[in-house]
This record gives structure tokens, sequence and C-alpha cells, in this order.
């Protein structure tokens, strides 16, 4: 069955490009400010010597709704890319801009950011310990863990539309999954509806506290089940989306109230997770940690999609139109994610021990490293084979003027 195209979509795509790279360039933020998270235990492998509470919420926000919103764009753009090229074309251009990424970045990545916790361990509240070589499945895959799950989900997918297309060669059942997804959108209680697979599995993990969000497979080559189902849904939501444009328009009328309700969420979760962090040593609490861990997952999972809706929302209704700044950074975005995390790890053990506020050691840091990343997008990357692999096309010099250039390296 061919998707409904009664809404030009030219448009909304540069919103959702733009959120896509914005998910990733929020990923910068997020490890920035993970020294200053006061934790006990600390999970980072430095903790500032000036934590910030307002650091923690920066955190936890974001925490929240990138990885879900990333797989849910990731989604819709896959099957986009699909019908353009074809499935010999998709699988193809997968492997050039995700698949070699991965196996020539990861070695390269690796090396420094295995250095750098061993030069923090020399300060207090520093360093981790983890054996290496690990025994497999157990992997580092570091920041690197969203291409592999891309990879997984992209075969999952073909693998099931095979399917799919071969039971289904009148285009029936599409037809009934597209009407039963197109009446779900529609609906006030989408979010809720897409909440509940994630809000099961945290319901069923004794161990999930929401600070952990979805469990992310960044230590082993077994994709965890949490991570299969939280952002397995949303890759598919988007794959879906794709095949009726037109709900789109839905997510943005309804972009205001799906933004405040995830503000009052998240706030209510935020603080959620500091009694549950401090429940196993508060004996006097009037309700049991088991009690504590469900409400959280009964909130916690429908803020994931809430927020979800409420930055695409945003996206499409006031980032529609083009524009060359975040188209550059868009571009870049994919290149600054991969190279970011040693420098800023860098960058967190130089200012750790500084008898500076958190928020003010946080600004550093963004304004030290951001600069020098886009230089080495702009002269490396950007009209280099470099930028052919993970963009997919080698972007002319004159697609780049000079306002795009000076306004995408404002952090």
């Amino acid at each position: 069955m061919s998707p409904s195209t009664a809404d030009p979509a030219s448009e909304r795509l540069h919103a959702l490009d733009a959120l896509r790279g914005g998910a990733l360039l929020l990923g910068i933020v997020l490890h920035a400010a993970m020294s200053f998270v006061p934790a006990t235990p600390r999970f980072w492998f430095i903790q500032d010597t000036h934590p910030s509470l307002l650091m923690g919420l920066l955190t936890f926000t974001i925490h929240v709704f990138r990885m879900t919103t990333f797989f849910l764009i990731a989604g819709f753009f896959a099957r986009m890319s699909f019908h353009r090229r074809g499935i010999q074309g998709f699988v193809r251009d997968r492997l050039q801009r995700i698949g070699l990424p991965l196996v020539i970045g990861w070695p390269i990545l690796f090396t420094p950011m295995s250095l750098i916790p061993i030069w923090a361990s020399h300060f207090p509240n520093g360093g981790w310990s983890r054996t290496w070589p690990p025994a497999l499945p157990n992997f580092p895959l570091t920041h690197l863990w969203f291409i592999y799950v891309l990879l997984e989900l992209y075969v999952a997918m073909l693998l099931l539309r095979a399917a799919f297309v071969w039971l289904d060669a009148s285009g029936t059942w599409r037809a009934a999954i597209d009407r039963l997804f197109a009446g779900m959108m529609r609906n006030p209680l989408a979010p809720l509806a897409l909440a509940i697979p994630i809000g099961i599995a945290f319901c069923l993990d004794q161990r999930w506290i929401n600070v952990m969000g979805v469990r992310t497979p960044d230590q082993s080559l077994i994709t965890n089940v949490q991570a299969w189902i939280g952002f397995g849904t949303a890759f598919g939501a988007g794959w879906l989306l794709h095949r009726q444009i037109g709900l789109l328009r839905t997510i943005e009328r309804r972009w205001l109230p799906h933004l405040l309700l995830a503000v009052v969420l998240i706030l209510i979760c935020f603080v959620l997770s500091g009694v549950m962090l401090s429940a196993p040593g508060a004996p006097k609490l009037p309700v049991s940690f088991a009690s504590l861990r469900l409400v959280s997952a009964i909130l916690y999972a429908p803020a994931i999609w809430i927020s979800t809706f409420a930055v695409m929302g945003l996206a499409l209704r006031f980032m529609s139109g083009f524009s060359p700044t975040w188209r550059y950074l868009a571009d870049a975005s994919y290149w600054l994610y991969l190279i970011h995390l040693p420098i800023v790890m860098a960058l967190q053990v130089a200012l750790s021990q500084l008898d500076w506020l958190g928020p003010i050691k946080f600004a550093i840091i963004l304004l030290v490293a951001l600069p020098p990343m886009l230089a080495s997008y702009h002269l490396l990357v950007r009209f280099t084979f470099i930028g052919v692999v993970l963009n997919g096309r080698r972007a002319p010099r004159e697609a780049a003027p000079a306002a795009a250039v000076a306004g995408s390296a404002t952090p």
C-alpha cells in the first residue's frame, strides 16, 4: 500500500533533520555535564569537586527523551531511504555510513578514552575499574553503541518487512496496521499507548531506577531486552510514521500540551530519582522501595514519549523552514558526536580540581571543545571523502556560505 501523500512533507523534513542533528548535539551537552552530577556512588569516570544539582537536572532531562527521539527519526528516514534507493542501495548506504564508522572509529576513539580514566585515577573521585580485555559478549561499545543498535534495527526491519511482503501480498495486513497506527496517533493518548511496552519492561526489571532510563547496551555485543523494546518501538513508530506523513500535523498541533505535561512529568521523576537513590539508606520512608520503583516506572515511561512528541512538535512548528545554519549543524552533528567524547573527558579531568562553580566549568568545556571540533568538520570532513562516507555525499563548497559557517560556531 502506498503511504498517504495528502500532506506535503518537504518542509517538515527540514525540521526532522534538524531535530536528528540536535539529538546528537545534545549528547555532547549530556556527556559534558556528567562529571558534575551529584551522585553517590558516582557513575562517571570522574566526579568534579563542585557537583551541581542543576547539572543533574539537565542530564536527567536530556536522558529522558534524546535517544527515543533519535531512533524515532532514524526509523522515519530509514524507510524514506529504503524506498529511494531500493534494498541493495539501502544496504550499501547503511554499511558505508553506519557500519564503516563503527569499525574504523571505535579503535581510534577507544584508545584515548581508555587512557584518560587512568589519568583521572590520580585525582579524588577519578578513574574506574573495568576488566580488559573483556570476556565476550562484554565489549565496550562506549558512545558508539547507538550505531551498533541501528545496524541491528535495520536488519530486523528488513527481515520483518520481507516477511510481511511475502505473507501479505495483497497488502491487507499492512493497510490494517496503517489504520490502527493512524487511529492511535490521532488520539491524545498516543504517547501513553507507545509507552506501554517500555513501561512493562521497567516494571519487570527489579534493578531499574529512573536515573538509568532505558538501559543502553554500551558494554555488550548482545543488546539487552530493554533497549530492543524502548528503541525498537521508537524505530518502528518512525517507520510507520513515514508511511503516513500527514500524521506529523497531529504531533505539530499538540506541541504545547505535550511540552507542559513533559515538564511536569520530568520534574516529578527527577524528584523521585533523588528519593529512590536515598531509599536504601532511609529506614523511615513511608513507602517501600518497590512501590517507589513501580510509581517511577509508571510515570517515567510516558514521560519518555510525551517529551519526545513535545520536542518533535516544537521542531515541526518552529523549524520547518530551511535554515543554512541548522542544515550545516545537522550535517556536522554526526562527526561531532563521533569525536567529542575523548575531548570532553580530557577537559573534565583538567578542570575537575579547580575551585570554580560546576556550571561555569561546564560552560568552559563546551566553549573550548566545540570550536575546534567544528573546525575539524569544516576543514577535514565536509568537503572530503570522510564527508562522503558519513553524510553520503560530497558537499560543494558554495553550499556553505560564510553566514552558515559563522552561525554554526555558536555553541
